[in-house]
């Protein structure tokens, strides 16, 4: 049987169109979880976490946001008058955020992020998306890329979790695992379903503020503010390193 292959972007699309959209975390050990999901996606600016709001209104000049879903956090920074460019690997994901009013949104991969894209002032990666970085090689050849389309005062809002804060036995295994395969402990093997449809599979980081600090070492960014500064969830404010 064939298998749509974007779980993520069939959670958003029914959602938008009144239908039941439960989706689900399937990580490579075989723990399953529901996760709060489409709504989250849609909620008005009121409704996001402390941490998003207060990064937020650090946000400034022409924002790119990377992994935008359907488009909440663009169509923002957009009604407040920002330029906005929203970019999803997800086509249905792409489809609501155009049917949403997002002017200019682009069904773009992270790894495609480039010049042609333009100069950025502000990256957001709310929703976690820190992870989409996916491994500390790959996080670091981002972030250099990061660093060369953004402004001389360009600035990253990225969104992590500690993975050792209020962790499970099962979730500290998982760790163990992955430090034995030469892994970051919070570093995810895992694929997003909703109904018959799944994304591939693919790495999620994620990462402590410590873990990050180092891994931003040589990219030519560091960490400026945390949102909260202790917490299991954080917005870290990244900043150019003054050369």
């Amino acid at each position: 049987m064939h298998r749509p292959s974007d779980g993520y972007g069939v959670a958003i699309e029914q959602y938008f169109r009144g239908r039941n959209a439960t989706e689900v975390i399937e990580r490579d050990d075989g723990w399953i979880d529901v996760t709060g999901g489409a709504p989250t996606y849609f909620a008005e600016f009121a409704d996001w976490p402390a941490r998003q709001r207060r990064a937020a209104a650090l946000a400034h000049g022409r924002i790119l946001d990377v992994g935008c879903g359907a488009g909440r956090v663009a169509l923002h920074f957009q009604e407040h008058g920002h330029d906005v460019v929203g970019i999803d690997a997800s086509p249905g994901a792409v489809r609501v955020c155009r049917s949403r009013g997002l002017k200019d949104v682009r069904l773009v991969p992270i790894t495609q992020i480039g010049s042609r894209l333009g100069t950025f002032d502000t990256i957001v990666l709310f929703g976690g998306n820190f992870g989409l970085l996916e491994n500390p090689r790959r996080a670091r050849w981002l972030l250099r890329r990061f660093y060369a389309i953004t402004s001389p005062r360009g600035r990253i809002l990225a969104e992590s979790r500690n993975p050792y804060m209020g962790s499970t036995p099962l979730h500290r295994r998982y760790h163990r695992r992955n430090r034995q395969r030469g892994r970051m402990p919070g570093q995810l093997r895992m694929r997003v379903r909703c109904g018959v449809a799944s994304t591939p599979w693919c790495d999620w980081l994620i990462l402590s503020p410590t873990e990050m600090r180092k891994l931003l070492s040589g990219t030519g960014w560091q960490i400026a503010r945390l949102f909260p500064p202790s917490g299991a969830t954080y917005v870290a404010v990244l900043d150019k390193v003054a050369a």
